[in-house]
């Protein structure tokens, strides 16, 4: 079987507008980079070939003509001057019009130029002991005589690149701080403008299911304001929807309480004059009366259980503030005694374990002893032999666990026990008889805990021997 290629997860709207602006940033720092290099090539090699080009000059106007032909009129301090870098070649040679050597150092190398240059300089680069040198050739003319000479100088180029290279650091240092100061700033400002989305998606997560309220639109971006309003109408809608729906059920739970109960009598009232008919044997019709009670039994139940429902989503206890301190060991022990004598008629046993001490938490007594109830009535419909109720104080909490030692449920199926109408396989299994549940006990705890502001969660075979059932409601 082929395996489905995984979804890719989407980019934030942070890394989308930041991915442009740092392709934007890269491709301005490389040609920044390049074009200082070029700036800092071009400038170092202007002025050193300036230098060059003027020494060259300084030095032909030391040559002197005489009987004896062109000499240098230079001192022999000038003369160790024009080789002052002792690290780098430096040097420089004389020549006649058949390129005879008339001073300086026969080994300086002689550029491929067509035509001597009387002008000015020619510039050119060549090889001089192994290193690469620039030089620059010019002729001078005699006034007088029918005769020219040529001073080539050159100089090594390692002068130059530590100048590019200073020019460079010079260079690089602030705009690299320029750079880093600007993605900086930018990954600063989308962050800023971000934030307000940012906390109306922290509202949504920490929001219960229930909970339809519009998002707030305060400080969030211009562009963004038409999708919240739209979202807010669309809450708006399910909240209607919602509101409609329960008030269906409760108006059908209403009208359908009094036939049911006109059908109970009724057939309470149909034993009665059968069992005074001579002509007709009980076993006739006691198990067909029998099944009918059974029956209105529990449509009355499911009746009872709808408006519960109803009821417990309608309820917001805890955000009205109505809640109050109060010891829950009362509560919960008159919540659990029907439960407790319904086991021990069934040859089962229910515990309460509790404390000595009050136990205090925020609750209303109605609805915790109702999510009880519910939860309880599960465990007697669907657990083993005992079921246990233990209660415990913990800091800033109390945590109330339901356990039974049943045959527990599928660990996928957890998340589903708190569905309305849903009872999974065990409870298909008991419901032909007319004693399985309704699928609304769970769900209705359910929805009273969270009103009461607690937290519920669930555990079943392999980690826990059964259905353990765990609430934490605060102090």
């Amino acid at each position: 079987m082929s395996r489905q290629p995984e979804a890719r997860r989407p980019l934030s709207l942070r890394r989308q507008l930041l991915l442009p602006l740092a392709w934007i940033w890269l491709l301005g720092l490389v040609a920044a980079v390049a074009g200082a290099s070029w700036l800092a090539n071009a400038s170092a090699n202007s002025a050193f070939d300036r230098g060059l080009q003027d020494e060259t000059v300084a030095l032909a106007a030391k040559l002197v003509w005489s009987d004896r032909g062109p000499l240098l009129d230079i001192s022999r301090q000038a003369m160790e001057l024009l080789n002052w870098d002792g690290e780098t070649p430096n040097s420089f040679v004389l020549l006649d019009e058949a390129g005879r050597v008339l001073a300086g150092d026969a080994l300086v190398p002689r550029p491929q130029l067509r035509h001597q240059s009387f002008a000015q300089p020619q510039l050119f680069d060549a090889q001089f002991r192994g290193q690469s040198v620039r030089g620059a050739q010019f002729s001078v003319s005699s006034p007088m005589l029918d005769r020219s000479v040529t001073i080539i100088k050159v100089e090594a180029g390692q002068k130059r690149g530590r100048l590019v290279r200073d020019m460079l650091l010079a260079m690089a240092v602030p705009t690299l701080v320029i750079a880093a100061s600007t993605v900086a700033l930018l990954n600063w400002g989308i962050r800023r403008g971000l934030a307000p989305l940012r906390a109306v998606a922290r509202e949504v997560e920490g929001r219960a299911p229930s909970d339809l309220r519009p998002l707030p639109v305060e400080g969030v971006p211009a562009e963004v304001v038409p999708l919240i309003e739209r979202i807010n109408s669309l809450l708006a809608d399910v909240q209607q929807s919602v509101a409609v729906q329960r008030r269906f059920v409760a108006d059908a739970a209403h009208q359908l309480r009094t036939p049911v109960a006109g059908l109970r009598v009724l057939t309470q009232e149909l034993a009665f004059e059968l069992k005074q008919l001579e002509s007709v044997q009980p076993s006739a019709w006691q198990p067909l009366l029998s099944a009918l009670m059974r029956s209105s039994d529990r449509l009355t139940r499911l009746i009872g259980q709808l408006l519960s429902l109803v009821r417990s989503q309608a309820a917001h206890p805890s955000v009205d503030g109505e809640l109050q301190l109060q010891d829950i060991r009362p509560l919960l022990r008159e919540a659990a005694e029907p439960y407790a004598l319904r086991a021990a008629r069934q040859g089962r046993s229910l515990l309460l374990e509790m404390p000595e001490a009050p136990v205090l938490a925020r609750a209303d007594s109605l609805w915790l002893g109702e999510a009880l109830a519910n939860v309880l009535d599960n465990a007697l419909r669907y657990g083993g032999l005992q079921v246990v109720v233990t209660v415990q104080a913990l800091a800033g909490a109390v945590q109330i666990d339901i356990a039974d030692d049943g045959a527990g449920v599928a660990p996928t199926d957890l998340p589903r026990l708190t569905e309305a109408f849903w009872r999974g396989e065990r409870a298909d299994t008991r419901g032909d008889d007319g004693s399985g549940g309704s699928g609304l006990g769970l769900a209705i705890a359910y929805e009273v805990i969270t009103k009461l502001g607690g937290t519920w969660s669930a555990q079943t075979r392999p980690e826990f021997a059964g259905l353990r059932i765990r609430w934490l409601l605060p102090v």
